[in-house]
């Protein structure tokens, strides 16, 4: 292929399976805004709720969103959150939301996007809600932490 040419792979001759993605990421923030959302006093309302009906909207609109996605036909897709706060040190605590989003269907290939989409979007989403009392949020460590079905198998992050 020459240097710049894109194309959408071709799946047609691939056989249908039942196919499950997870992917997790998080967004770290100081522990006034952690708490803000815990007891939903934020302005723009309940954040948590906001961001899940987000993940799911995007992970439905992958392929509208990164170009050479298929559109596929989800038959499930589950966001969930984890508020955290730990300690790192004696004077210091890092607070985030961690973000897990599944997606499930029965295709030709992979919704491993569809997950990932979902779990960047929610992560933008609680950004948006909360930027007016922390603009230092922090999105990170999105990740594929399991795949099943298809061709390849199963895939296990370490």
């Amino acid at each position: 292929m020459e240097s710049g040419q894109i194309h959408m792979i071709d799946v047609t001759q691939k056989r249908e399976t039942e196919r499950q993605a997870i992917a997790k990421g998080r967004i770290q923030m100081k522990p006034a805004t952690l708490k803000l959302i815990r007891k939903g006093e934020l302005a723009k309302g309940d954040v948590l709720a906001v961001a899940k009906t987000a993940g799911v909207m995007a992970a439905k609109e992958t392929h509208r969103l990164i170009p050479l996605c298929h559109p596929l036909q989800l038959t499930h897709i589950a966001v969930e959150f984890n508020l955290r706060e730990k300690s790192r040190a004696p004077n210091s605590s890092e607070c985030s939301v961690e973000i897990t989003a599944s997606t499930k269907g029965i295709g030709k290939t992979g919704f491993e996007m569809e997950a990932l989409v979902a779990v960047a979007v929610s992560a933008l989403t609680i950004y948006d809600m909360c930027k007016a009392v922390d603009r230092s949020m922090a999105i990170g460590d999105i990740r594929l932490v399991k795949k099943s079905g298809g061709k390849s198998g199963l895939y296990l992050a370490d």
